[in-house]
């Protein structure tokens, strides 16, 4: 029987609409955020980290790679969660937001989550969905000024 913490998960990834990815790309990516969060020292940099690696094994198991079973929501884990959904959502809406201020047709095509603090970041993600890069990057860091994101 499915929880509904997983039922809600589930439906959060199918409204981020990422692409699916090789169970091989998963597990690559939960090894760094594993190794991210051994070398973390603060309290804040823990929860951001910690709340990465939730995500990589929520995305994994939303696109059928079986990597481990996520914590249940108790109280230690709750505030993990929210941080987790708040900031990829974040993400995601500076993103298609962005390409709707440059006027890109297929706006609501533009489902990323990467960090938009990184400029090699910005320029993967439009050449990703063939987007001016100097115009994209530029709009997405004026965005930036007043769109509440976390680390």
């Amino acid at each position: 029987m499915r929880s509904p913490v997983n039922a809600l998960l589930r439906y959060w990834h199918s409204v981020l609409g990422l692409p699916r990815q090789l169970p091989s790309w998963h597990r690559d990516r939960l090894r760094e955020e594993l190794l991210e969060r051994r070398m973390t020292k603060t309290s804040w940099r823990k929860l951001s980290e910690t709340s990465d690696v939730f995500f990589c094994i929520s995305r994994a198991r939303y696109d059928g790679s079986y990597t481990r079973n996520l914590p249940p929501i108790t109280p230690r884990h709750t505030l993990i969660y929210v941080y987790m959904v708040i900031k990829y959502t974040s993400r995601w809406e500076l993103y298609r937001t962005t390409a709707r201020l440059c006027r890109v047709p297929h706006f609501d095509q533009v489902c990323e989550v990467v960090n938009p603090g990184k400029d090699h970041k910005l320029a993967e993600v439009a050449l990703r969905h063939d987007i001016d890069v100097a115009h994209f990057s530029r709009v997405c860091r004026r965005l930036q000024r007043v769109w509440p994101l976390l680390p």
